[in-house]
């Protein structure tokens, strides 16, 4: 059945994406390799709100098992007629699907808001702050300001890079679970249309 395997291949997209979105997140506990940042409560509050590892991450395993076991699912059977077990299934999926977008959609607004209001980090004038918070995330584009921030040392670069992988993870992941939405109906029509014919063949 070709929309099993078009779900199949993108449940295991979304595991290899959900794991780097984890990694992504974790690391950015770690600015500068070091571990007192997140000890003394000296990160970006967003990073606590564990997107990477909970929004695109675990919550992402639930639909990518779901698509990837949908190729060889017959999750209601309708006494023994394959495609309307088989339509059962993909129907099924879409719920999962919408997890999946509920998920990277908290991944993406949360690393975008990250972005917008930059690192929490030591000014020169020796006060953690926002540094960058009332820039509307202008910052972004200038990074001859950068060096504002004095501590954790290249604290900027490091959230940028994460956050923006998080958002491009995030975004894919929301754009596979919304195909799996479009090929979750597609399938499940189709297994009905075809289980009507083999009723009325009969």
């Amino acid at each position: 059945m070709c929309y099993g395997k078009c779900a199949r291949c993108i449940g295991q997209s979304l595991v290899v994406l959900a794991v780097l979105c984890i990694v992504a997140n974790i690391l950015l506990y770690f600015p500068d390799g070091e571990t007192k940042y997140s000890s003394e409560n000296h990160l970006s509050r967003f990073v606590w709100f564990f997107s990477g590892i909970v929004g695109g991450g675990l919550l992402m395993f639930l639909p990518a098992f779901v698509f990837i076991g949908l190729e060889q699912d017959d999750c209601c059977g309708c006494c023994g007629h394959k495609n309307c077990g088989e339509s059962c299934a993909m129907l099924s999926s879409v719920l999962a699907a919408l997890i999946g977008i509920a998920g990277s959609g908290y991944c993406v607004i949360v690393a975008a808001l990250g972005l917008a209001e930059g690192p929490l980090c030591l000014d020169s004038l020796g006060q953690w702050n926002y540094t960058f918070a009332s820039t509307e995330g202008q910052y972004l584009l200038n990074t001859s300001t950068w060096s504002q921030c004095i501590e954790p040392k290249h604290v900027v670069e490091w959230n940028v890079t994460l956050f923006s992988i998080l958002l491009a993870l995030g975004g894919i992941e929301f754009i596979l679970c919304l195909i799996q939405v479009i090929n979750g109906m597609l399938g499940g029509i189709c297994g009905f249309c075809g289980f009507r014919k083999q009723r009325y063949d009969c």
